[in-house]
């Protein structure tokens, strides 16, 4: 009995105790959940601190919009811009994008609305009629209207040098080959041609033309040829005939791709010739046209080449050496750099797409083109962000580039809305025709003759 009455103490202990623990168990917290639970709070108290922030930000630009809209003076106005933005505003402004359908998507959306960025270039993939191409440029210029707090308009650009580059062939008029216009036509016929190009562009909402080619060339169709003083008079004309149709122009490819065999689309490449030979030849049509016309009316674009007579390590579009010290310096360009496309194989071989933005803008470059991939165009941008953060982009050189691209902006880009009704009698138009038809006429070229340039 005294056992029994023993065995049930026990058990009542140990009952007891388990219910202690189980009590405790319960009451202390858990480390994990705790945990969670606190970064689940930290997270809520940073989504409220960033959102005030952003409203903040926000009614602060709106503010600022009041008072710059009133500046006179543009270079004022760009200033008080560029003190209102945050870094990440102006990062979108230099980046030139593009995407892969006809209508915008959710990739060109959310890099336009969240990553403001500054322009577009289309390519066949984009452009389906005149119309059609009209109302996509009216779609994304409201988009960046309504989303930029300053109404910053997008450059629109694309590459209609003609011949065999030319975008949306079955509807815009057949633009000779530079080739063919470097080799045949009068000074007046490549401009009248320049501008009519040109006008059929603008009355789609694009504002900028990949154009003109001045690689020195015999045999490349896009190259207006081999001589570098028809190259820079022909080459001059077909800018002043983009600008008479409110197109900005494009010098392309710096220091000259001529002599290269190599596709930069594919892999890098070295041009295997001194500074005397590349600034007698190669160089003289870029020199000629910098130093004779307003650098607000073109852009220079620089290559992926690499051309160790300047720098031994660096292709050109990522060489302060070739860009800062040639180009500025040296032949005194002032208006926009842009890259070639950083998804070439030239360079993106060899460098992260994270690298490529940030060692562009080091180099000098303002406005930076990629072209495809919505990924890397995201690694871009963001490489640039905390490039920046780290300390490995001075701030300083991001308002230079930023200035430069809005300063362009608000002097050219006045009518970023365009009636896309009047795109379809402008694009491939009898006029237009004609002015092409009577051209090879004057010069005795066939369609078949054409086809053998």
């Amino acid at each position: 009995m005294q056992k029994k009455k023993t065995l049930y103490i026990l058990c009542a202990v140990i009952a007891a105790a388990c219910a202690l623990a189980v009590w405790h168990f319960q009451s202390v917290p858990n480390p994990a959940k705790l945990a969670s639970e606190t970064n689940e709070q930290n997270n809520k108290e940073k989504r409220v601190d960033q959102e005030q922030e952003r409203l903040k930000t926000a009614n602060a630009q709106m503010e600022a919009k009041k008072k710059i809209d009133k500046i006179q003076d543009l270079n004022e106005k760009v200033e008080q811009l560029v003190k209102a933005m945050t870094l990440e505003q102006k990062v979108g402004q230099l980046l030139m994008v593009g995407f892969k359908n006809p209508v915008p998507n959710k990739e060109i959306t959310d890099l336009i609305e969240h990553k403001y960025i500054g322009g577009v270039i289309y390519y066949d993939r984009n452009m389906k009629s005149a119309k059609q191409t009209a109302e996509l440029s009216n779609s994304l210029q409201q988009s960046a209207l309504k989303s930029n707090p300053f109404s910053i308009p997008l450059m629109i650009g694309v590459d209609q040098e003609g011949g065999d580059i030319l975008r949306m062939r079955n509807h815009v008029s057949p633009i000779p080959s530079q080739q063919e216009l470097g080799k045949y036509a009068s000074p007046q016929e490549v401009y009248s041609i320049a501008k009519l190009n040109g006008e059929e562009l603008a009355s789609m909402g694009i504002s900028i033309n990949f154009a003109p080619v001045l690689d020195l060339s015999a045999k490349d169709s896009r190259s207006l040829g081999s001589q570098p003083e028809n190259v820079y008079e022909k080459g001059t004309m077909v800018l002043k005939g983009l600008n008479d149709s409110h197109i900005t122009g494009v010098l392309k490819h710096f220091p000259g791709n001529g002599r290269s065999s190599i596709d930069p689309h594919i892999d890098t490449s070295s041009v295997k010739a001194n500074q005397l030979d590349l600034e007698n030849s190669d160089i003289y049509p870029f020199k000629r046209i910098i130093q004779e016309t307003d650098p607000q009316n073109f852009f220079v674009m620089v290559t992926h080449l690499k051309y160790p007579a300047y720098d031994a390590k660096k292709p050109a579009s990522l060489s302060s050496i070739i860009i800062q010290k040639l180009l500025r310096n040296k032949l005194g360009y002032k208006g926009i750099v842009v890259t070639d496309d950083l998804e070439m194989g030239a360079v993106n071989k060899y460098y992260s797409y994270k690298d490529l933005g940030k060692d562009a803008l080091n180099a000098g470059a303002d406005l930076l083109l990629v072209c495809h991939e919505y990924e890397h165009q995201l690694e871009v941008y963001n490489g640039i962000i905390e490039a920046v953060h780290k300390g490995e982009v001075k701030p300083s050189r991001i308002d230079e580039a930023v200035k430069r691209i809005l300063l362009f902006k608000l002097s050219t880009i006045d009518q970023p809305i365009v009636d896309a009704n009047k795109a379809d009698q402008i694009v491939g138009s009898q006029q237009h025709a004609l002015i092409i038809q009577q051209y090879k006429q004057n010069h005795g070229l066939s369609e078949e003759k054409t086809k053998q340039q």
